[in-house]
């Protein structure tokens, strides 16, 4: 398949700049892969589309606050600074973006908040936008993370043209969020709500959680019209065995198995026996998935509206159809369902 052939125009206006209301008030529409018939929900009518035994895998990332904006020294020039990875807790490094970044030569000095709280100096140029900081910070690890916290802010995608807001710090986490280290929520989580993760509790839907730190690598543009010639950046994953437990008795019992987001798609696929069982895992992927290919647990599938020509929009267009999937977008877009991260929701059963 060629980029090209994942080209949409999306209209700003359905681009959402806010959450719903509640997060269960999303719009849902709901795709049948085998026939294409399209039905259009609210997402707490999912309740009836899984019975007992279902199981809803889920990831359970944390998104930190990780946009910083600081001033560079003698200058006092505004830098916004975007933490990617931690690569050593000891020595205080980190992969960040910086922008802009024509202003940052290695050696510089970054100063962050009231009374230069926090200083970072610039000891690498990895890629053109990318740089590796060392935090200067004498105290120990957990003032040190405090101080990120206290002085970061909720990371909401570049798109949303707005800065972050209070409200967002709890909405921009699923409320499955346990494990920090991720840049980025994994969006299809957010339209749950605790009393709706009850409800499919009581009705007997299992929960499996999963891990996997979402990076900007996931957002990054396909620059190549052949994609198999495209290379996705590496996100961590990790899958415990009672992951893998819930979700193979579910697999033999020919139950409901439904990836909640491309994030759990991508964990799940990257670790999968040759009968096609679930695997414990606990490392790095950068498993790219696009049409054609072929599923092996999950049969039902939780996700948002996603950008055109994205990694993500690909992935969709692998499980639900190509031909499907690009139908539904256009109906999407002609019912004015909201787009990306705060938009709606789509499940492909």
């Amino acid at each position: 398949m060629k980029l090209s052939q994942f080209k949409i125009n999306i209209p700003d206006s359905l681009i959402a700049t806010h959450p719903a209301k509640n997060r269960e008030d999303a719009r849902l529409m709901v795709l049948d892969r085998k026939t294409g018939k399209i039905e259009h929900k609210h997402f707490k009518d999912i309740l009836g589309y899984f019975n007992e035994g279902d199981v809803m895998a889920v990831n359970n990332t944390r998104v930190f606050p990780a946009r910083l904006y600081g001033n560079k020294e003698k200058t006092g020039a505004k830098i916004e600074v975007f933490l990617l990875r931690e690569l050593n807790r000891e020595s205080r490094l980190w992969d960040v973006l910086v922008d802009p970044a024509r202003k940052i030569r290695i050696g510089n000095k970054l100063y962050f908040g009231e009374d230069d709280l926090l200083v970072a100096e610039v000891i690498d140029n990895t890629t053109s936008r990318g740089r590796t900081l060392r935090f200067l910070f004498d105290g120990p690890y957990e003032e040190f993370k405090k101080a990120i916290t206290q002085l970061g802010n909720t990371p909401l995608p570049k798109y949303i043209k707005r800065k972050a807001e209070p409200d967002d710090v709890e909405r921009y986490q699923t409320v499955f969020a346990r494990h920090e280290g991720a840049v980025a929520a994994p969006t299809a989580g957010l339209h749950f709500s605790l009393p709706l993760v009850k409800r499919l509790e009581l009705k007997g839907v299992h929960f499996a959680e999963l891990t996997l730190h979402v990076g900007l690598g996931t957002f990054r543009p396909v620059e190549v019209e052949d994609l198999t010639k495209h290379k996705m950046d590496s996100e961590q994953v990790i899958i415990p065995k009672e992951c893998c437990e819930i979700v193979n008795k579910a697999k033999a019992g020919k139950k409901k198995i439904c990836a909640v987001g491309t994030t759990v798609m991508r964990g799940i696929e990257t670790s999968v026996s040759t009968q096609g069982e679930l695997k414990p895992f606990d490392g790095w992927t950068n498993k790219f998935i696009f049409p054609p290919y072929e599923f092996s647990v999950a049969n039902t599938m939780i996700t948002n509206f996603h950008m055109p020509e994205s990694t993500l929009l690909m992935m969709v267009a692998a499980f639900g159809g190509y031909d499907h999937v690009m139908h539904a977008y256009k109906v999407a877009i002609k019912e004015k369902y909201r787009f990306y991260s705060y938009g709606d929701a789509m499940l492909i059963i």
